[in-house]
């Protein structure tokens, strides 16, 4: 289910589309609910851990990122996102969340992408171009004329998604150290 403004869509797509010798994954994109909030920080500290390979287990990365505060965005989805002009969706196979991604307001012109993670065995599948489509479609319903978003070096594949999306890298627009600022003009 999407919400659009007022208007809720209920959207499930076949991932990809039919080819001989491929798999098709019925993948459902819709707003994220509250209760879920944490399968979706279990599943970026999962897809973080594969990237950054961090010291110790998953579970102590876990505790570590949700004590410093990393997560407070998603202690309360609903204020950090759809209060204030942002939305928050989720990809969904066969009851497990695979993929999420966001946007928040950042001002009256620009919306942030946040939270933008897929697990890696979903990856290469079209499921994070299709999220990309609905928060741009969304971006664009509430009037935003740009996205932006931060991203580490260290995440590449993520940086050749966005750069093929149409994102370009601009100065660095929070001040966090070693990050990647990139711009999609709507």
């Amino acid at each position: 289910m999407l919400m659009f403004g007022s208007r809720t869509l209920h959207k499930t797509v076949l991932f990809p589309p039919a080819r001989p010798g491929r798999i098709q994954l019925m993948v459902t994109i819709r707003r994220i609910r509250p209760v879920e909030a944490p399968a979706v920080t279990q599943l970026i500290c999962r897809v973080a851990y594969g990237i950054f390979g961090f010291d110790g287990t998953l579970e102590e990365s876990q505790r570590h990122f949700k004590d410093a505060g990393a997560f407070q965005d998603m202690e309360d989805v609903r204020a950090h996102y759809f209060e204030d002009r942002g939305i928050f969706l989720v990809a969904v196979e066969h009851g497990e969340i695979i993929g999420s991604g966001a946007l928040r307001r950042l001002n009256a012109r620009t919306a942030e992408l946040k939270r933008m993670w897929l697990l890696e065995r979903y990856q290469g599948q079209g499921i994070g171009w299709r999220l990309m489509l609905r928060l741009i479609a969304f971006a664009r319903e509430q009037g935003y004329t740009r996205i932006r978003l931060q991203t580490s070096p260290q995440q590449t594949r993520a940086l050749a998604f966005y750069r093929r999306v149409g994102f370009a890298e601009i100065p660095n627009y929070s001040g966090e150290a070693g990050e990647i600022s990139l711009e999609l003009a709507l």
